[in-house]
């Protein structure tokens, strides 16, 4: 070879090892998923009842959705739709799983027009999860917290996470002293007598993420909190009773919505110190990243499974100028906080105005972790990148909700389409539907659906197709049913 050529030959191979060695590593995902957040729970959503200085933070420094939802009006479908970027109805996981299966149909005992439709009260072994995915990107994955996606075989160890603290079948802390140590979990072991439980589960992902800063991860934070029971700390307690009277509230506390009272006021002190308990544990995992040198390196999401707790088990939130929260079709069951902060691609302190939906995330996080998209897999989610961006989506798009079950905190089976700024709600008991435009009217105080029934009419058709489409699971008549006493809605002329 001549002198030339072998300089030629050295400089490419120079240059490739130095392409190599520019190729940026892939982002590690931080992933912030709040239980019963409601969507005005947060400062940066305007709550001057709460403090969330640390998730303020991200806000400041990414992105804030005004118009992100959730999958379902309650927990485990969302949670479902997350992983796996489908709707809950296709999993067939359309309700909160009850380890006693009380609430499925055969083991129905409440006096309701319809029996609830069955559910699968497990997330399918079948689904490629986003950590399943992730690992094959070459991630390590952790998951800390609630799970409430099946028994034992199901738990997070079985769906792509290599490992677990306190993820299991129940939907809240119901062993040991519940939000204190002891816990009763079988996978959280218990720390020092009275050690708070988003506290530990902020430090358990912490010592992951100084375990991991030299390779790609996702850290799957999935809090208890603000489920109930309602507890907190006594210093926490007095803070917030004393701020509540220092505020005041001079409107009405309460309102009727169907048969229950539906909170109007952010003021319950214990709430108040387990919203600031969680902030606090979100601000330790952040710091963490910073300690670490990964701020620039990780791209971080927060999010929340439903709306706020508003009408029942304490009641503790309000959700206003939403209609509604957990367990209810109305956008305060439905719409969350969500804030994305991704490095090198959000703008600081930008809004986002553009509908999003929680089965979003798994391909959204695929492309910004570089890997291939699987639309055979996340169905149902669209990669939002170009809104992170400060793009546009293509063309707006329907986004769909089926819940044929009786929510505990008095929603009614009902489904869901929103198209752009109309929002139209079926209610399976008798087919009546609700139309609002969500532009004019985000509290959904105003049925249009006899103003402009053609709009109510095509929508109508949209979702009936999309629910044939994914062959809905429906609930049935109810031949127990006492027409003589309460029961589900109430019927048109007491509405």
């Amino acid at each position: 070879m001549s002198r030339s050529s072998a300089l030629l030959a050295a400089g490419l191979l120079l240059s490739a090892f130095a392409s190599e060695r520019a190729t940026p590593a892939p982002p590690n995902i931080l992933f912030l998923l709040a239980d019963d957040l409601g969507w005005r729970d947060l400062g940066c959503y305007g709550s001057q009842f709460y403090e969330t200085p640390n998730i303020d933070s991200i806000a400041s420094s990414g992105a804030r959705f005004t118009q992100a939802y959730a999958a379902c009006p309650v927990c485990s479908p969302t949670r479902a739709s997350i992983l796996t970027g489908k709707y809950p109805v296709r999993l067939r996981v359309t309700d909160y799983i009850s380890p006693s299966g009380g609430n499925q149909p055969e083991n129905w005992d409440r006096n309701t027009l319809l029996l609830p439709a069955p559910y699968l009260d497990r997330m399918p072994l079948e689904e490629t999860t986003l950590a399943e995915a992730l690992v094959e990107g070459g991630y390590e994955t952790f998951f800390a917290g609630k799970w409430h996606l099946g028994p034992a075989g199901y738990w997070p160890e079985d769906q792509g996470f290599g490992e677990n603290q306190g993820g299991w079948e129940h939907g809240g802390p119901w062993g040991g002293d519940s939000y204190f140590s002891p816990y009763g979990n079988p996978n959280l072991e218990d720390g020092p007598p009275g050690e708070l439980l988003p506290d530990r589960l902020a430090r358990e992902t912490a010592r992951f993420v100084r375990e991991h800063r030299d390779q790609p991860f996702l850290a799957y934070l999935s809090f208890y909190s603000v489920h109930t029971p309602l507890m907190t700390t006594p210093e926490l307690e007095r803070k917030y009773a004393a701020k509540a009277g220092r505020l005041g509230f001079s409107g009405p506390r309460w309102i009727r919505e169907q048969h229950r009272d539906v909170r109007q006021a952010q003021d319950h002190s214990v709430y108040g110190g387990m919203v600031e308990s969680l902030d606090d544990a979100v601000g330790q995992v952040l710091d963490a990243l910073d300690r670490n040198g990964l701020r620039e390196r990780t791209v971080v999401v927060l999010m929340s499974d439903n709306g706020g707790l508003s009408s029942s088990e304490g009641s503790p939130t309000s959700n206003v100028p939403l209609r509604g929260g957990k367990g209810w079709m109305y956008e305060g069951g439905i719409r969350e906080p969500m804030l994305v902060r991704a490095p090198g691609v959000t703008s600081p302190g930008s809004v986002i105005d553009t509908p999003v939906t929680s089965t979003d995330f798994y391909p959204t996080l695929l492309e910004l972790a570089g890997l291939r998209l699987r639309p055979d897999q996340h169905t149902d989610g669209t990669s939002i990148v170009p809104l992170l961006r400060g793009e546009r989506l293509s063309e707006p798009r329907p986004l769909y909700w089926h819940y044929p079950h009786y929510g505990n905190q008095g929603g009614a089976p009902s489904a869901a389409i929103r198209l752009g700024d109309w929002k139209l709600i079926r209610w399976y008991e008798d087919n009546a539907v609700e139309l609002y435009n969500l532009a004019t009217d985000p509290a959904e105080r105003y049925d249009l659906s006899g103003l402009v029934p053609d709009r109510a009419e095509d929508l109508g058709r949209q979702l009936s197709g999309w629910l044939d489409g994914v062959d809905a699971n429906m609930p049935s008549r109810n031949n127990s049913h006492d027409p003589g006493r309460p029961s589900g809605r109430l019927p048109p002329d007491q509405r």
